[in-house]
């Protein structure tokens, strides 16, 4: 099989494709012919050797597939050989071929292509994990999102509108912010041109958000205690501006603010098995009726990986980036 490997850390140049040996799965694993494999942030930064895979996962990028079983491990029962899923992998998604655990696939929703079906494992085990496993929003409660046009940021939006939440967010240029409005968020504000405290004390009038979902970190940090409600939630998932910052623990306690955070890879594979099973119980069913939908901004071929990589760097999209094997 072919797949995208590098040699040493680097710029998306770094990047080639190699030939490799067909993985057989173990078990309880299955193995995957892969249709399309989504482009996430923490394949930018594995690539830069800011993010070593865990010592049991394949060291080939790509956490998030869709495509057709082709090989079953010992003792999985819940899936046959020929089916189409969606899957959280451990690693080694950008290959014509790859393992993953049977418990982190999902089926492919009714309808749905395999490219729209590779743009939503990473993306919706974050944000479920996140937003409504440890944040625990709430119908009627508010949510601050930051980067809500990006994959992570506009999964966030369609899932919290979903489950009746309001939706208010950051992003980098009017352009995005309108793109966020259409999504559904109620605020959209440009952090480049201006501060998100005082809009979004304004627009509560003056409590504050109930959940804060920040990939920001750095001099966010202290900004999200302030919009922070009374008994709010920030989680953390990504440090976009900084790994540290200056706390005013005070405030943190004077609101008594709930501050959590996680990383989906380095998680169990008990614990990403029971997010899978709550995306199948309560979000799969959205998905199936066709009221949820990613928006994919571009799709490039396995080999022209480098260049999906520049645009995510970039930050000139909208939505997800994904590979396609076809």
């Amino acid at each position: 099989m072919k797949q995208v490997i590098f040699d040493t850390p680097g710029q998306p140049e770094v990047l080639y494709l190699a030939d490799a040996e067909i993985p057989t799965p173990g078990p309880g694993q299955v193995l995957i012919k892969v249709a399309a494999a989504g482009v996430n942030g923490p394949d930018l930064a594995q690539r830069k050797g800011n993010y070593p895979p865990p010592a049991d996962a394949s060291p080939v990028l790509g956490l998030e597939v869709a495509g057709e079983i082709v090989a079953l491990g010992q003792g999985v029962d819940q899936w046959q050989t020929g089916q189409a899923v969606c899957a959280l992998v451990p690693g080694g998604g950008y290959s014509e071929y790859v393992l993953t655990w049977a418990g982190h696939c999902l089926p492919v929703p009714k309808g749905w292509s395999l490219e729209e079906a590779a743009a939503i494992p990473e993306t919706f085990f974050t944000v479920w994990g996140n937003l409504f496993m440890r944040a625990r929003l709430q119908p009627g409660e508010t949510v601050l999102i930051h980067g809500g046009s990006g994959g992570i940021g506009s999964s966030a939006i369609a899932l919290a509108k979903a489950f009746g939440a309001r939706v208010l967010v950051t992003s980098g240029s009017p352009e995005k912010c309108a793109w966020c409005r259409l999504l559904g968020a109620e605020l959209a504000i440009d952090y480049r041109q201006q501060d998100f405290v005082e809009p979004v004390l304004d627009w509560t009038q003056g409590k504050g958000v109930e959940v804060v979902l920040d990939m920001a970190g750095g001099d966010f940090a202290n900004k999200n205690l302030k919009v922070l409600a009374c008994d709010g939630r920030m989680v953390s998932i990504a440090m976009q501006r900084g790994a540290r910052a200056e706390v005013d623990i005070f405030r943190l306690m004077a609101k008594r603010i709930v501050w959590t955070g996680s990383t989906l890879r380095p998680q169990s594979v008990a614990a990403k098995a029971a997010i899978a099973a709550e995306l199948k119980a309560k979000v799969w069913p959205l998905l199936n009726e066709g009221a949820l939908k990613p928006h994919i901004f571009a799709r490039f071929s396995l080999q022209d990986c480098a260049a999906a990589h520049h645009l995510l760097e970039s930050g000139n999209h909208s939505g997800k980036v994904v590979l396609t094997l076809k």
